[in-house]
């Protein structure tokens, strides 16, 4: 086993122990470790810490997690753009937008994925087709410009229909903020659905995923049809961030830090920077949750806050270093 899966398997452990451990309610690790594997029930009002909110909660940063950053490490590559992040270029708002309108329409929670889903796919095929030229990418300024422009867009008719909606608003306002407190084992079990199939489905094409870098004719050759391919992968990665948005509300900059760090870690083939992605995406929010839950300051906050107060600086570092723009 090399070292860095040991380091990640390490970090892996030690998010879950701390995320299980940080609250308000001050529980004794050693009592958490005996409700975990012992079942142990002598204080029901800690059990019912334990298993109805913080394992809820840190198995929800890690599926959402890593979702988000193999969702963004796909979405880099698709594009041919290593800053094309799904937060940035606007997927994670028409998600996110969809998932309200599921909300006004009075569908129920387990519909805001589908809602999320589907809006989410139908944006980044309309900047799929915009990115779609002769050379296969697609300039950087273009694609942060459309980004930013559609996200503008659905975030302030969001933050209209939010305005409108009245008495409710607060909780929504939270919620697009990106909250992970909202939690249960059935959104849990909803969340794997995207997760799994996105696993099956980049496990089994993985040695297809780096044939997208190259042209059409290149695929043609070896006997793939890429254009087909591209819209498979873009309709799985949609899917994966839509359900994300909808449960989770906006959390951005995972699916652009991740996948650059995953480089630096594993190098750019996909078959170890998607999963490796997934894995460390799912630490790196579950980090940020346990920053939320008061440990930056005396109440919590929403999680999205914290990924853009780490994730803006290292965009503008990326902004700066590409000069003229990365393609």
């Amino acid at each position: 086993m090399k070292k860095i899966d040991i380091g990640i398997g390490f970090a892996f452990l030690f998010v879950i122990l701390v995320g299980v451990y940080v609250g308000d309610y001050r529980i004794p690790m050693e009592k958490i470790l005996k409700i975990v594997f012992l079942k142990d029930t002598s204080d029901i009002i800690q059990y019912k810490i334990v298993w109805e909110s913080r394992i809820i909660r840190v198995i929800m940063a890690l599926i959402i997690g890593m979702l988000l950053g193999s969702s963004g490490a796909i979405n880099q590559t698709l594009f041919k753009n290593s800053m094309a992040d799904p937060y940035i270029i606007g997927i994670s708002a028409s998600g996110a937008f969809g998932a309200m309108i599921a909300y006004i329409l009075g569908f129920s929670e387990n519909y805001f994925g589908i809602f999320g889903a589907f809006f989410s796919f139908l944006v980044s095929l309309i900047i799929f087709k915009l990115s779609d030229n002769k050379k296969g990418s697609l300039n950087l300024s273009t694609l942060l410009l459309i980004g930013i422009a559609i996200s503008a867009f659905l975030r302030a008719i969001t933050s209209l229909l939010i305005y409108l909606i009245g008495d409710d608003s607060f909780r929504l306002i939270v919620w697009n903020m990106g909250n992970l407190s909202g939690g249960d084992w059935q959104k849990i079990g909803i969340l794997l659905i995207p997760l799994i199939v996105s696993l099956i489905y980049f496990f089994w094409n993985r040695y297809k995923l780096d044939l997208i870098l190259l042209s059409d004719e290149e695929a043609h050759s070896l006997g793939v049809n890429l254009k087909k391919f591209k819209y498979q992968v873009l309709f799985v990665t949609t899917f994966m961030v839509g359900f994300s948005v909808a449960f989770s509300g906006m959390i951005g900059f995972v699916g652009l830090i991740i996948p650059h760090i995953t480089r630096i870690l594993v190098g750019a083939s996909n078959r170890k920077l998607v999963p490796y992605s997934m894995i460390l995406g799912g630490i790196f929010l579950t980090f940020c949750d346990i920053l939320s839950r008061g440990v930056i300051t005396s109440t919590e906050i929403p999680i999205g806050v914290v990924t853009a107060i780490l994730g803006t600086p290292f965009f503008i570092f990326l902004a700066i270093k590409s000069g003229k723009g990365i393609e």
